[in-house]
């Protein structure tokens, strides 16, 4: 959304109340920055390491169990919410303090406890419509190709073979670090928008949502004591008075109001 929000990676802002544990972005930082140099990855290969990495992120971050009331919560709240573009969503709770959401590009949807502490069930609704507008315009997709092709896996990615390494600790590590200093344009993120406008009305929830997940954001950016750093974060995405003028008055002309 929202930062990667970022895919991920994304949303967003730091910091929240207790709880179990802090997101494991990664185990390792090392050889960020390496490009390399004229390597492709078929749809295939591209798949197969998406869900590595997600099977990787499921296993270094708590999980919440089906019966958690945030685990309960969430799936009420995405109810019906079963594909975008013909790809299935999939969602889960990290029970982590960073306040965040991301989806990958197969549409596992990932939301933090934290973030869902400070959200109600619109503005939470609105932050995964989001995130699925950047699935459905393959943004995803786009920003993790990207973080695998420029962080630390030369040696892992083949563009000759049709099979897929198996990236270890080390490269997926480095792999979650580049995804979360990805970041996407002010294009992506209006498109992201309206798709998740879109998606809300069309699966009956209330696309509304999108305006009022954004308050509650500009209301975090002036809030937090961290002001500086929040406005780095916002500074690459479109001025949030405007996305939220823009998901009202849309709102409006559907005769939707609160």
């Amino acid at each position: 959304m929202i930062k990667r929000f970022l895919l991920a990676v994304t949303l967003l802002l730091a910091g929240a109340g207790a709880m179990q544990a802090q997101f494991n972005l990664s185990k390792a930082t090392k050889g960020l920055g390496k490009t390399v140099e004229a390597l492709t990855l078929t749809d295939d290969q591209m798949s197969a390491y998406v869900k590595e990495y997600i099977d990787w992120m499921d296993k270094n971050n708590p999980v919440l169990p089906d019966n958690d009331p945030y685990t309960v919560r969430l799936k009420k709240l995405t109810e019906g919410l079963t594909s975008v573009e013909g790809i299935p969503l999939n969602f889960k709770v990290y029970n982590v303090v960073d306040v965040n959401a991301f989806a990958c590009a197969d549409g596992s949807v990932r939301v933090f406890a934290a973030l869902m502490d400070i959200m109600d069930d619109d503005e939470l609704l609105g932050v995964i419509g989001h995130e699925i507008g950047h699935v459905a315009h393959h943004h995803s997709k786009k920003a993790f190709k990207q973080a695998l092709l420029t962080s630390a896996l030369k040696d892992a990615v083949a563009s000759t073979s049709n099979k897929v390494a198996a990236l270890t600790d080390s490269q997926l590590g480095s792999l979650s670090e580049s995804l979360a200093s990805a970041s996407y344009s002010k294009k992506q993120e209006s498109q992201a928008d309206d798709y998740g406008y879109d998606f809300l009305k069309s699966n009956g929830k209330n696309p509304l949502a999108m305006a009022k997940s954004f308050t509650k954001l500009k209301e975090l950016q002036g809030s937090s004591q961290k002001s500086s750093k929040m406005s780095q974060l916002f500074s690459s995405h479109p001025d949030l008075d405007a996305r939220i003028k823009k998901m009202q008055q849309r709102a409006a002309k559907d005769g939707i109001t609160e």
